[in-house]
């Protein structure tokens, strides 16, 4: 129910010098979870493990400001096998159909003081719909090996029936055993692409 992955990163502060850089996120230091509602009473928590993404930067330029991210559906793990199983089947996800899901961001707004607003396309389950994310961001910094990273928090709520995931049960109480609204929280890192080296000459 959730991906969106990242290009939040979109927000990190000024570098200095104008010059336009290309980020990647760094998987193995970010996270995309998110949480619904169960039987209306609580709320079960999830995660997408395996997901990609990049970002181009030009520090105080945020109309040059591009992202793209994609999350492996088959990745969702809510930490329950037969759960995840469901989710991933055509009841849900149906992740053979639809493997991926991706964000594309498309511009930043209200941008103040490493705060602002991304919007861009969610493609999930075959549907493509506009979303907004709150952004926080923060660095940049430089690693112990010399790369230099950025990072932000994302958040943003979506409705899954928007993307066609439709499945529910009604309980004997009238209530949903699923919600339909999604809470989405990414905390991402991202580090600068290294030029390529150049071919050597013969």
């Amino acid at each position: 129910m959730k991906k969106y992955m990242v290009s939040v990163l979109l927000l990190a502060g000024p570098l200095g010098p104008a010059y336009a850089a290309t980020y990647d996120i760094d998987a193995a230091h970010s996270a995309v979870t998110f949480k619904v509602a169960h039987m209306a009473i609580s709320k079960v928590s999830g995660r997408f493990d395996k997901f990609t993404g990049s970002l181009e930067f030009v520090p105080g330029d945020t109309k040059a400001w591009k992202a793209e991210a994609s999350i492996e559906t088959a990745s969702i793990n809510t930490n329950v096998e037969a759960r995840d199983k469901h989710l991933r089947a055509a009841d849900f996800f149906d992740a053979e159909k639809f493997p991926a899901i991706t964000f594309k961001g498309l511009k930043v707004t209200n941008y103040k003081n490493m705060k602002g607003k991304l919007h861009g396309e969610l493609t999930m389950h075959g549907v493509t719909k506009p979303v907004v994310l709150d952004v926080q961001g923060s660095g940049p910094a430089i690693d112990p090996w010399g790369g230099e990273r950025l990072a932000a928090v994302a958040t943003t709520t979506i409705n899954r029936k928007d993307f066609g995931l439709t499945w529910n049960k009604v309980l004997e109480t009238g209530g949903l055993l699923v919600g339909e609204t999604v809470e989405i929280t990414l905390e991402i890192e991202a580090v600068k692409r290294k030029p390529a080296e150049p071919a050597n000459e013969k």
